[in-house]
């Protein structure tokens, strides 16, 4: 949603500030699936192209939407998914650090009771959490164990949120 009669710097603080908390409500717990991760971002694009809106292609003088690439550029902030993957991060520490006598960590680490449909299994949010983990270069790493230690655990996640930082 954009407004013409606003400034680009305005809808950009529109989006920041009022669109994409109501989206990102709660992503800390979503399991996304490549195809829903691909969604997102597509949606993004559409938004960020409404604020920016089309450009002058100076070969043919006719209008074009902008690029994904040029889209990236202009709008300097990180992608919606990497701020899903990093909130996913900083809560799973916080869930895995409260211990497992309580009831969020008896969901995030047991194990479901009967019958799964037939067909490929769905991703589990531990293995977003494990793929997530890996993506920084922590692989090997048992994340629940790292985030008994709050200072490592801490240095993690600020060292992810510098990553994905344009």
């Amino acid at each position: 949603m954009s407004f013409s009669f606003l400034s680009k710097n305005l809808n950009i603080k529109i989006h920041k500030t009022i669109i994409l908390p109501v989206i990102l409500y709660g992503c800390e717990t979503w399991s996304l699936t490549l195809r829903e991760e691909n969604r997102l971002r597509m949606f993004e694009n559409k938004v960020l192209r409404r604020i920016f809106g089309p450009k002058r292609d100076m070969v043919t003088g006719g209008w074009r939407k902008l690029h994904n690439e040029k889209l990236n550029n202009l709008y300097t902030s990180t992608n919606i998914v990497w701020v899903i993957k990093l909130r996913r991060i900083s809560w799973a520490g916080h869930v895995a650090h409260k211990g497992e006598r309580r009831d969020i960590n008896r969901v995030l680490v047991g194990k479901p009771d009967g019958e799964r449909p037939l067909g490929r299994l769905r991703r589990r949010w531990e293995d977003n959490m494990k793929m997530d983990i890996q993506e920084v270069g922590c692989g090997g790493m048992d994340w629940i164990a790292l985030t008994q230690d709050r200072d490592r655990w801490r240095a993690l996640v600020n060292t992810v949120r510098n990553l994905w930082v344009p």
